[in-house]
């Protein structure tokens, strides 16, 4: 399309190839040239042939047409859509890969991990496998809070109401849900207590010069928290292990180099005692200059410097030339303060993409945040049992001639594929609502109904006595194909196209509305298109199609980080 806009004399065209909405018309339509006829003042229909005059793709499409003010439509042959098909599908990894730097999860330590937690461990592990599977290399950092205020907080805590636990040999310290309990107490006191919040701010001060007793408890404090962590990402399927945590304890000792940087370029000045950079074209409410605050006036530091240590890091330090962040909408000024001083401070090569990719809340059917019934926020390991509770409820009578083993397997993988694809299948900047019965529907665009599907197309090529990957290299020659037969065909070879939207949009749902397409059209197929009972020719042609829509799907799933199973 691109060598016909150039043939026909228009350089550096944009043909805007789209699939087409209407499949009775055309598979892809390209609409770039109406509005570049209009700038040209020449009629778009006119401008519209003289393209396809120019356009050389008599190979692969069996029609090409102008229609209504200037659309290009064109329809691919049946012969070249088997041609493609009959090679082995793969996906074509680039030719100049990214080195993408992705901060997700990034838990505060000394809490459990909540439904708070899982939009930004969910995504960010889909994007992450995403841009590995399309030859990307891929550097996770898991930028915990194991560090200033709120461990101050929680040390306060216990020295004053536990002093026992001071000694970090106390087995109790293990205990998460004893070192939860007395960081929300020692929260909610540093707000109204002044004695407190003053021994919680020397508790920092310790933990920031390397006071023996206070490191040894934050040690003691950090490996509970871990610990619990690393059981939840196992349980959850989540390629985040120890090497890929990179806390803001990390930083510290960066920060002083980090405020030098700053000071020698003229951009850090003091306001009411702290230290602070004012980006251009930020303002607070009353109109003034908004502050990015650096250094307290105690000489105490912010995650705002923190932040930018780890910026200067993951690009000069991991080479990262695309660095994604996935947290909460909450946090968009913060990050477009960030990217700003980043820039001006020379911590982020002009080269470099800075991408702040905000999600929005967890809720109830009522729109409110989703919480226990305690008020706080649902522990994601309740949130875990709850879904395997509820799905064995689903699956246990529908399938009793699984053995144990087996039925707990396929229990808590469609369990957390359940959770995990109803947070990837929605927009990210919107609210999810939280549906424990549509999420586990067997209906619909959820995981339930996609593994099932790949379940059936197993049985299916079991019944013929074969597995995918023999009936991928199945030998047929092209047949009489129905309307099933092609639709699905066209939609197996849209799988490439939708990874690199995603990757360039940073939108996983769109995977998730293709592999729903795909399975609804491999479903319409299976009804309508004999498989067992056909001739030879056709049968081995039908399984072919069947074993490349399971390779997709799953492959796909994959990319998600949802595994499959062979049974449902």
């Amino acid at each position: 399309m691109r060598d016909a806009f150039v043939a026909t004399g228009i350089e550096e065209a944009d043909p805007v190839l789209t699939n087409s909405r209407r499949a009775d018309l055309a598979d892809y339509q390209a609409n770039g040239g109406i509005g570049i006829a209009k700038r040209q003042r020449v009629a778009p229909r006119i401008l519209a042939q003289s393209v396809v005059e120019n356009l050389a793709i008599e190979d692969i499409a069996c029609e090409v047409n102008v229609a209504g003010p200037g659309f290009i439509n064109i329809r691919l042959s049946n012969d070249f859509l088997w041609r493609k098909l009959s090679d082995a599908i793969s996906l074509e990894r680039t030719d100049h890969p990214d080195v993408v730097v992705i901060d997700y999860s990034s838990p505060n330590l000394a809490k459990e991990m909540h439904v708070g937690h899982l939009r930004s461990t969910v995504i960010g592990d889909a994007m992450a496998r995403i841009f590995e599977a399309l030859g990307h290399k891929v550097v996770r950092q898991n930028h915990v809070g194991d560090w200033g205020t709120p461990f101050g907080q929680l040390v306060a805590q216990i020295r004053e109401v536990s002093p026992e636990l001071a000694n970090a040999e106390d087995p109790k310290l293990r205990d998460l849900r004893v070192l939860v309990e007395h960081y929300r107490t020692g929260s909610e006191k540093y707000a109204g207590d002044k004695t407190f919040a003053d021994a919680a701010r020397e508790a920092v001060v310790q933990l920031q010069r390397g006071e023996p007793k206070t490191r040894a408890l934050w040690r003691q404090v950090r490996e509970a928290s871990l610990e619990s962590m690393r059981d939840l990402y196992r349980r959850l399927d989540i390629r985040l292990t120890d090497d890929d945590i990179r806390g803001e304890s990390s930083y510290h000792d960066d920060l002083p180099s980090i405020i030098e940087a700053l000071r020698s370029q003229g951009l850090a000045t003091e306001s009411d005692g702290a230290l602070c950079v004012f980006p251009e074209g930020f303002k607070g409410k009353d109109g003034s200059p908004l502050p990015m605050l650096l250094q307290k006036s105690d000489g105490g530091y912010l995650y705002h410097t923190t932040d930018l240590a780890a910026v200067r890091y993951r690009t000069s330090g991991l080479g990262g030339n695309r660095l994604l962040y996935f947290t909460d909408a909450r946090q968009i000024q913060h990050f477009e303060m960030l990217f700003a001083v980043s820039r001006l401070a020379g911590l982020a090569p002009d080269g470099c993409s800075l991408e702040h990719h905000p999600f929005g809340s967890v809720t109830d059917k009522q729109g409110r945040p989703f919480k226990s019934r305690t008020g706080y926020a649902v522990p994601l390991s309740e949130l875990l049992d709850e879904a395997e509770s509820r799905t064995r409820r689903v699956i246990a009578p529908k399938r009793r001639d699984l053995g144990a083993t087996e039925a707990e397997h396929v229990i808590r993988t469609v369990a957390v594929g359940a959770i995990k694809y109803a947070l990837l299948s929605k927009n990210l900047g919107q609210n999810y609502v939280f549906d424990w019965d549509a999420m586990l529907s067997l209906e619909g665009n959820t995981a339930p109904y996609l593994l099932y599907a790949c379940s059936r197309i197993r049985s299916v090529l079991a019944r013929a006595g074969m597995d995918v990957e023999g009936a991928r290299k199945l030998s047929a020659g092209l047949w009489a194909w129905t309307g099933q037969e092609r639709a699905l065909a066209l939609e197996l070879l849209r799988c490439q196209e939708t990874l690199d939207q995603v990757a360039t949009d940073v939108r996983p749902h769109f995977l998730c509305n293709y592999l729903y397409e795909l399975t609804s059209k491999f479903m319409r197929f299976y009804e309508h298109c004999p498989i067992l009972g056909s001739s030879s020719d056709v049968r081995n042609g039908r399984l072919k199609l069947a074993a490349n829509a399971a390779q997709t799907l799953e492959s796909g799933l994959g990319c998600l980080g949802i595994s499959t199973v062979p049974r449902m």
